[in-house]
């Protein structure tokens, strides 16, 4: 082979790897191989319910591919008409308008416009593909930074995406109608809501809506965005409306080793792990008990008969809560296993409910609670009582309450069955505000295991054994003191 000859072929090879650089959007989700798109099934439900829903949150863990595989997967297809084969979800048969943002100026540059444009003077080595940008206009104020990209479409038209930031404020955000908006980090709620509104179709004459994308990891709690998405704090990838989310954890993508996940886990704090391994709302920052979920919700499982019984009662007529346990006197753990949890009824229905789990249980609550005084909390315990309930005051002291709750919570001493979930809504919003004040309304289930622990301990028994059972039991000559507990 002449040096010419080796020229020409060194040419070559680096125009196909400029070419290839510049397809990289090309590349992902392939039919094999070990990346293949069928190892990513929670990404491939994040796009498909682009068809149907026009709001949708994506809430993944650290190191799954929400900012590039899907967010910056699925406008590259919206913005270049260039939909894969596989694609179910939502289409634009037309050149299409995007917002793209993020935190701040400085983050979308280095982060939203690195991963669709690549490094400054690299344009096109990244997932907008190359052949296909036709200009940007530079941001002022900001070095690097891009305001506008224009891209060729494959109708022939030309679709535009603009960078925004959530440090410019919820003015920057109003404007025209848009096709689409993608939110790459939580936004505060004044700017979701004005992202919502530029979306809605508000012509009257049958548009169809644009759609609105949230890629992040839930670090900030059960914000007000958040709750957008999970009304009450409840974990439900159902959609809500026109809303639906989609939860990605480590064991969801195949492109992070074990080794990777051990190295990484080892090095998160235990209160960020639910948020940044599992996709899973961290606790806030005025969360009153700062304990992962995963450290104390257990699965729903048969109680042995020895182990005492009873509730903690909060009574109210817009909420009534009554949480039923079990202890485990052996190794000192009370275990959540039952609740009531009804609105707007009178006390004989709640009676009859809590009466169903057993006459025989009793429990214990707070007569003051809810505002009333101390006559009328005697006079509806009594009550409560006349319809059969055994029911005693509870010790309402509220922060040695929650620092009883929060020590067996921190040690694995107060469990909660699955099936428990309005205990769990509760206690995903149960906070501080600002002052260090408990956030009061939605927390009678907090209140009443409260009351238990501090209180109902003391009452819990074991079931009754049936007279003629004893009787039997003793003449079969097997009486033990033991036996009857």
């Amino acid at each position: 082979m002449t040096r010419d000859d080796k020229l020409e072929l060194l040419a070559l090879l680096e125009e196909r790897e400029r070419r290839e650089r510049g397809r990289k959007f090309l590349s992902y989700y392939p039919d094999t191989g070990p990346l293949r798109r069928e190892l990513y099934p929670k990404h491939m439900t994040f796009f498909a319910n682009g068809a149907t829903f026009p709001e949708r949150a994506l809430m993944g863990a650290n190191r799954t591919g929400k900012t590039e595989g899907c967010g910056g997967f699925e406008i590259v297809c919206h913005l270049t008409g260039l939909y894969p084969k596989w694609w179910t979800g939502r289409r634009f048969n037309r050149p299409t308008e995007f917002w793209a943002a993020g935190d701040t100026s400085k983050t979308v540059r280095d982060i939203l416009q690195e991963k669709l444009l690549g490094k400054p003077g690299q344009f096109g080595t990244a997932m907008i593909p190359a052949d296909t940008i036709i200009r940007t206009t530079p941001k002022h104020g900001i070095p690097d930074a891009i305001d506008t990209v224009y891209i060729r479409h494959c109708s022939g038209g030309v679709s535009e995406l603009a960078f925004k930031s959530y440090d410019q404020g919820r003015d920057a955000f109003q404007g025209t109608k848009k096709d689409g908006v993608w939110l790459d980090e939580e936004p505060p709620i004044d700017v979701y809501t004005e992202c919502l509104l530029r979306t809605m179709d508000t012509t009257g004459a049958g548009g169809i809506n644009g759609i609105i994308i949230l890629t992040f990891t839930p670090m900030m709690g059960l914000s007000e965005t958040v709750l957008q998405f999970m009304p009450g704090g409840a974990i439900d990838e159902r959609a809500q409306g026109s809303k639906c989310v989609v939860m990605v954890s480590w064991d969801d993508v195949p492109h992070l080793s074990k080794e990777a996940k051990d190295a990484l886990y080892a090095s998160i704090p235990a209160f960020q792990r639910d948020a940044r391994t599992r996709g899973i709302p961290q606790l806030g920052s005025g969360a009153i008990y700062p304990v992962p979920e995963s450290d104390f919700v257990v699965d729903d499982m048969p109680i042995p008969d020895h182990w005492p019984k009873g509730y903690g009662l909060d009574v109210g007529w817009n909420r009534t809560s009554a949480g039923f346990h079990a202890w485990d006197r052996e190794n000192d753990i009370v275990y959540r296993i039952s609740e009531h949890y009804r609105g707007q009824a009178e006390p004989s229905v709640h009676a009859d409910a809590i009466k169903a789990r057993g006459p025989w249980i009793p429990g214990v609550c707070d007569p003051a609670a809810r505002g009333r005084s101390q006559a009328d909390g005697q006079q509806l315990m009594q009550q409560y009582k006349d319809l059969g309930l055994d029911l005693d005051i509870a010790f309402n002291g509220v922060e040695s309450g929650i620092y009883e709750m929060w020590q067996r919570l921190s040690t694995g001493r107060y469990k909660v069955f699955r099936s428990c979930q309005n205990w769990l809504s509760e206690f995903r919003v149960y906070r501080r505000n600002e002052k260090g004040q408990v956030v009061k309304g939605n927390d009678h289930a907090m209140d009443e295991s409260r009351y238990f622990i501090m209180s109902g301990l003391a009452r819990a028994k074991v079931k009754p054994v049936p007279k003629n059972k004893t009787q039997d039991h003793y003449a079969s000559g097997n009486g033990s003191v033991g036996w009857m507990g």
